[in-house]
């Protein structure tokens, strides 16, 4: 069991229990006929993608385009939100079509849903292969991409629910990011893996930028939650590297577009820029909209998600010793040494 941040709310709690890939060919074979009652599986194989629930690629007899089968283990209502919010969104952002939703589940069995197979590449894997031109049409894509989820706004912050709507605040009271941050300190995991001074440093740079901070929260608008380079695919349409799905929406909250911008750009270097200009000058062309300090303020924002996991997950020495030079180097206003 993960360790729990007391004092925040469950779903800050970014518990991320890997998904069980090994589904009984039975149980495959049940759900799917629930869904396609004339169709019979002839294989399937797990995908890498999906942190908390289960991604499956299914080949049936008919009809011969692949599926992908999500089952929702970690939470049932996130079926009924994903599925809400994609056919929200699907007019304007590129999203897998939902074949066949059961928000209910199947008797024993967890929510699932049938959604459409999008062939393609994640800009990762373009990164990956040092086709940093590909890489660099990806990033301005999805920057147009992004903008386009930021255009839809919601009456509060907060955690969404089905509909979508928002449910709960992400976190009571005044001064969330900073007072989150706090809590994310006072764990025993994060004090033991982070030096005493860079928490210092931590805690007294995100209460210098509440003011900015909490004037976030003022105009609200989805927020995709994942916007990282794995969950979203690229394919090259005419002569352009296109972003043509945006994955897994299950971590999605109405807040500020910088939560997504920071999840970009996380591992991107002022000193060797990859994805940048492209990605926020394509964003701003489409539309969103960037303050003048957004560079310095999506990072401090980002601290939220980087103390979390130091907080709270069970992590390698590797990446534990990533995510403290990332909030160190954010601390410093610096580069990432990594």
């Amino acid at each position: 069991m993960k360790p729990m941040l007391s004092g925040s709310p469950a779903e800050a709690r970014w518990l991320r229990s890997a998904p069980r890939t090994d589904w009984p060919a039975s149980t495959i074979a049940r759900i799917t006929h629930s869904a396609f009652p004339r169709r019979r599986v002839l294989e399937w194989r797990p995908l890498a993608n999906g942190q908390r629930n289960a991604n499956l690629l299914l080949r049936l007899d008919s009809p011969s385009e692949p599926v992908v089968l999500r089952i929702y283990q970690h939470d049932p209502s996130l079926c009924r939100k994903e599925v809400d919010l994609m056919q929200l969104v699907r007019q304007t952002v590129p999203v897998p079509e939902v074949i066949h939703a059961a928000a209910g589940g199947l008797e024993e069995l967890p929510p699932f849903a049938f959604l459409e197979f999008i062939d393609g590449v994640t800009p990762l894997d373009l990164k990956r292969r040092g086709d940093f031109a590909a890489f660099a049409q990806a990033a301005g894509s999805a920057g147009e991409t992004l903008a386009a989820i930021g255009h839809f706004a919601f009456p509060r912050a907060g955690w969404l629910g089905p509909g979508p709507a928002v449910t709960a605040p992400l976190l009571e009271g005044a001064d969330p990011m900073p007072r989150f941050v706090d809590l994310c300190q006072e764990s025993t995991l994060f004090q033991s893996r982070v030096p005493a001074p860079v928490r210092a440093q931590i805690h007294q740079l995100v209460w210098q930028w509440a003011p900015r901070l909490a004037a976030l929260d003022a105009a609200p608008r989805l927020v995709h939650g994942d916007f990282s380079r794995r969950n979203l695919v690229a394919r090259q349409v005419g002569n352009r590297w296109t972003i043509v799905a945006v994955l897994d929406w299950e971590f999605a909250v109405a807040s500020s577009p910088l939560t997504d911008l920071e999840n970009f750009l996380r591992y991107e270097l002022e000193s060797r820029p990859l994805a940048e200009p492209h990605f926020s000058a394509a964003y701003r062309r489409a539309g969103g909209v960037l303050p003048e300090d957004w560079g310095r303020l999506r990072r401090i924002v980002g601290l939220t998600s980087t103390c979390a996991s130091l907080a709270n997950n069970e992590l390698s020495a590797v990446v534990t010793g990533e995510l403290v030079e990332l909030v160190q180097a954010t601390a410093e206003d610096r580069d990432p040494r990594l």
